[in-house]
C-alpha cells in the first residue's frame, strides 16, 4: 500500500450514516411533536409574545440541534456521529426540561 492510499480517510457508507441519523432523528422528531402539542394546548388560553416565543423556540430548537449535530458528525467515524447525535439529543432534553419548568412555574407570565 502506498502512502497516498493510506492517507485517504475512509468514508462511512451512506446507509450507515442514514441509519444513525434516522434513528436519532426519530427522537428529535418526538421532541418537536411534543412541543407542537404543548403549543396547540397553550394557544387557546391566549399566549402573550413571551409565551409564543418560548413555545415556537421549543419547537424549532430540536430541529436546529439535529442539523448542527449532523453537520458536525457526518464526516467522521460512525461512532463519532452517534456520540454527537446523542449529545445534541441530551442538549435538547435539558432545554426541554428548562422550558417545562419555566412554563409550569411562570404560567401567569405567559398568558395575555
Amino acid at each position: 500500500m502506498t502512502d497516498a492510499a493510506a492517507s485517504v480517510p475512509r468514508r462511512n457508507p451512506t446507509w450507515l450514516v442514514a441509519t444513525i441519523a434516522g434513528g436519532f432523528g426519530l427522537f428529535y422528531a418526538y421532541a418537536v411533536w411534543n412541543a407542537l402539542g404543548n403549543l396547540t394546548q397553550a394557544a387557546p388560553l391566549g399566549l402573550n409574545a413571551l409565551g409564543w416565543i418560548i413555545w415556537i423556540f421549543a419547537t424549532v430548537f430540536p430541529i436546529l440541534a439535529f442539523i448542527a449535530a449532523f453537520t458536525v458528525g457526518y464526516r467522521g467515524p460512525a461512532l463519532h456521529l452517534a456520540l454527537v447525535m446523542l449529545t445534541g439529543l441530551a442538549l435538547t432534553a435539558v432545554f426541554w426540561l428548562d422550558v417545562v419548568a419555566y412554563t409550569t412555574t411562570r404560567t401567569s407570565s405567559l398568558l395575555a
